[in-house]
């Protein structure tokens, strides 16, 4: 990789300024290519060529078409599986299986809204005698989306492949730490005939370009996936243009276990997911309430799948590879020695090979119990694979528990009592709930947001591609 990261109006090129990001591999901490450092000047570039492409173009095609072209896109994904799913592991860190499911998915998305492209309709609205009232939905224009580096292609796919097949033209800036298969896919979707200018992209630091993405005036709309923080910053540039933005901002998922919890896979789907991408999803399920009679036993069975995780290198598809950087492997680290010192017991930590490379960002897997429900362990999102466990009496206290915290994004139910089921889906104050089974966030279909600090807006399924619409009312007087 040369450093030609940035992708305006068809063309690869480099930052204005020559300045160049390396591209770090969290298995090893070295160094594998580099980025352009992206400005400004290059955001600047990137909208222009994007409304260009709108209002010359991609407005004139027709729904069936752009539809056509994101099936395409699909299928070359499905090609060029192993080298986008190699690109995704190294890159991010994460297990090769789990970057190959990452692909997969992002196939299904093109797959999805490549077929759901033509079939956003309008309504006729009744109204008075002598007129035909008509509400249209039509593309926004020009969409901006800020994504993280957990999920790179999957946050493509739900983001931005959502806003083209709503007939918008788009500008991504991917996370710095990770973001080879976003590069990847965009030349793909080129190759496929997406028309110049339609999607552009550009590399670079969050508070610079990301920075003045979420400020340009001619940006229509913002995606954004990211931290509490950023998001907040990213809300307060929007704001200086009044553009609505889409936020999904993580969360600290519970997932509450009943006594009369029989399900087969629920100990190897609490243990995943929270060890998932070494903890590093905003719906990780890290904290897990367990009605008291049976707190011993499922603590203890999950302190033996923690403390038996194989970690190690990306490609080589352990259980848990490394953390994405070096700043949130010192992050991590941070916390999880303030708990040791605080004395907090640990039901099962994983061990450090000797074989594992000794500049990747690892961090040992481990689960803290009982945890008190005020502990910063528990109140925080850590973003590591850290799994925190706390004791409750009853279905209310399950409720109070789950509900107390700042974050609403998803939760998960582990119970036989089909009654419960339906009490605790309603009294969960969160976007997603899951019973008898865990997503994180799964399923391309099924929408998907936070309520409280986990943000607001749906992406994902048939609203998410509503998201990225707007509404016009026409009345025609015909007496």
């Amino acid at each position: 990789m040369t450093g030609e990261t940035i992708f305006i109006d068809g063309r690869w090129r480099g930052a204005e300024s020559g300045e160049t990001l390396p591209v770090i591999d969290p298995s090893t901490g070295k160094a594998f290519g580099a980025l352009a450092r992206g400005g400004a000047a290059e955001v600047h570039d990137a909208v222009h060529a994007a409304r260009r492409s709108f209002e010359r173009s991609w407005v004139g095609v027709s729904p069936i078409e752009r539809g056509r072209i994101l099936t395409r896109l699909s299928q070359r994904i499905a090609e060029e599986h192993d080298r986008l799913a190699d690109l995704e592991a190294r890159d991010v860190g994460k297990p090769l299986a789990q970057a190959e499911a990452d692909i997969r998915a992002l196939s299904r998305y093109c797959e999805f809204y490549g077929g759901a492209a033509d079939k956003l309709h309008g309504e006729t609205l009744p109204y008075e005698a002598g007129y035909t009232v008509m509400a249209l939905r039509e593309p926004l224009g020009v969409t901006a989306h800020i994504i993280p580096w957990n999920y790179p292609a999957q946050m493509f796919g739900r983001s931005v492949i959502a806003s083209l097949a709503a007939g918008n033209a788009t500008v991504i800036k991917p996370g710095e730490d990770a973001c080879q298969a976003v590069l990847a896919v965009a030349q793909l979707a080129h190759e496929v005939g997406l028309p110049a200018g339609v999607l552009n992209v550009v590399t670079g630091l969050g508070d610079e370009a990301g920075d003045a993405l979420a400020r340009h005036p001619e940006v229509d709309h913002i995606s954004f996936t990211g931290s509490p923080q950023t998001g907040t910053l990213v809300q307060q540039a929007a704001a200086e243009h009044n553009c609505p933005v889409t936020m999904e901002l993580g969360g600290k998922s519970p997932q509450i276990v009943f006594s009369d919890a029989k399900a087969e896979s629920m100990m190897a789907t609490l243990y995943n997911a929270c060890v998932q991408n070494a903890g590093q999803t905003c719906s990780a399920g890290s904290r897990i309430l367990i009605q008291e009679d049976r707190f011993d036993e499922i603590v203890s069975e999950l302190g033996q799948r923690f403390a038996h995780t194989r970690l190690g290198p990306a490609l080589e598809n352990p259980d848990c590879g490394p953390l994405i950087s070096a700043r949130q492997h010192e992050r991590v680290s941070a916390m999880l020695e303030e708990a040791h010192s605080e004395g907090l017991t640990s039901q099962g930590r994983a061990t450090l090979a000797d074989s594992i490379p000794s500049g990747g960002f690892y961090v040992r897997p481990e689960i803290f119990a009982p945890v008190d429900p005020e502990h910063p362990l528990t109140r925080r999102e850590v973003f590591g694979p850290v799994l925190v466990a706390t004791p409750f009496r009853d279905e209310d206290e399950a409720i109070r528990l789950a509900n107390h915290s700042e974050y609403g994004l998803v939760a998960g139910v582990w119970t036989s009592d089909g009654g419960r089921q339906l009490r605790m889906s309603r009294a969960l104050n969160c976007g997603q709930v899951f019973v008898n089974c865990y997503g994180a966030g799964g399923g391309v279909e099924l929408p998907f947001g936070g309520t409280k600090r986990s943000g607001f807006g749906r992406e994902k399924g048939m609203e998410g591609l509503k998201s990225f619409t707007r509404i016009k009312t026409v009345a025609i007087h015909h007496g």
